[in-house]
């Protein structure tokens, strides 16, 4: 693999809590270009973490509008402009995106255009331009393409999962997704695909302690994959690689590891990652944050 991959953030929900993992985002060097796919709470302090100046994004990639992906794509843009941004930003993400960018800039219209006065920035609303996409082709730049794939996540029917090629390097996210059988064509081949997951057990203890509990748990069992079923989305799909991200439970003190590995390995068997935030993976395996 051509590249770098950095698992910024790998916490499912939008809620953080003391000493735990961060919401979900991923930055993606692939083919010259930096890619930010997804902005959960902290995406800014994860770029910086990885060794990345602001002044460096390109292109941010948004699966769907849940805030613990979307919450800090504005401010981590704004940063970038205050960092000294000044070439132009590509967002893709799915319909409301731009409503969401709009709505953005106009909160922080004062700060923006005193800036633009008062320190000689260009206008950051000039600089960013938004593609809401559907399924099919998001994105051929080059070498650099970019197809989308609805996954199924309910309610939200706008969610995308992603595959990025290079040449001959590809890497699919698969959004959030119940278990979805048409991914595996989707990420047939993959050197790297990351796919989010649950723990049962770990499921049953964290709506134990949430006033909705029972409400809350109908929606992950509806909403999301177990990691066994990530497994064997990755097994049918022949990918080099599965990295296990937006973990849920991912800071109960009582689940390691072990246990995630103990779980995807009843359906996979091939090389994996269980997602931690700032690790570096590659196709060979990863890096100690």
């Amino acid at each position: 693999m051509s590249g770098r991959l950095v698992l910024l953030g790998t916490k499912g929900g939008p809620a953080i809590r003391p000493g735990g993992p961060w919401p979900t985002s991923t930055l993606l060097e692939l083919g010259g270009r930096t890619v930010v796919v997804d902005c959960g709470l902290g995406v800014t302090r994860g770029v910086t973490d990885a060794g990345l100046s602001l002044k460096a994004l390109d292109l941010v990639f948004i699966t769907h509008l849940h805030s613990d992906h979307v919450l800090e794509l504005g401010p981590l843009l704004h940063t970038a402009w205050t960092a000294g941004l000044a070439t132009p930003v590509t967002l893709f993400g799915p319909v409301g995106l731009n409503r969401y960018w709009q709505s953005f800039v106009q909160a922080l219209e004062f700060d923006i255009e005193i800036r633009i006065v008062d320190e000689g920035r260009p206008d950051l609303r000039k600089m960013v331009e938004v593609v809401e996409f559907g399924e099919g082709e998001v994105l051929s730049d080059g070498d650099l393409s970019v197809t989308a794939l609805r996954v199924d996540h309910p309610p939200v029917t706008e969610c995308f999962a992603l595959r990025f090629e290079h040449q001959g390097t590809s890497i699919v996210f698969s959004a959030d997704t119940a278990f979805f059988p048409p991914l595996a064509d989707f990420a047939r081949g993959a050197d790297i695909l990351l796919h989010e997951a649950m723990l049962e057990e770990g499921v049953e203890r964290l709506v134990a302690r949430t006033g909705n509990g029972a409400r809350l748990r109908e929606h992950l069992m509806a909403s999301h994959s177990l990691a066994g079923e990530a497994g064997i989305i990755a097994a049918r799909a022949g990918v080099g690689r599965l990295v296990l991200n937006h973990l849920i439970p991912a800071d109960d003190p009582d689940i390691g590891e072990a246990d995630w590995v103990e779980a995807v390995r009843k359906t996979w068997n091939g090389p994996l990652t269980i997602g931690r935030d700032g690790l570096v993976v590659t196709d060979k395996g990863e890096d100690a944050p």
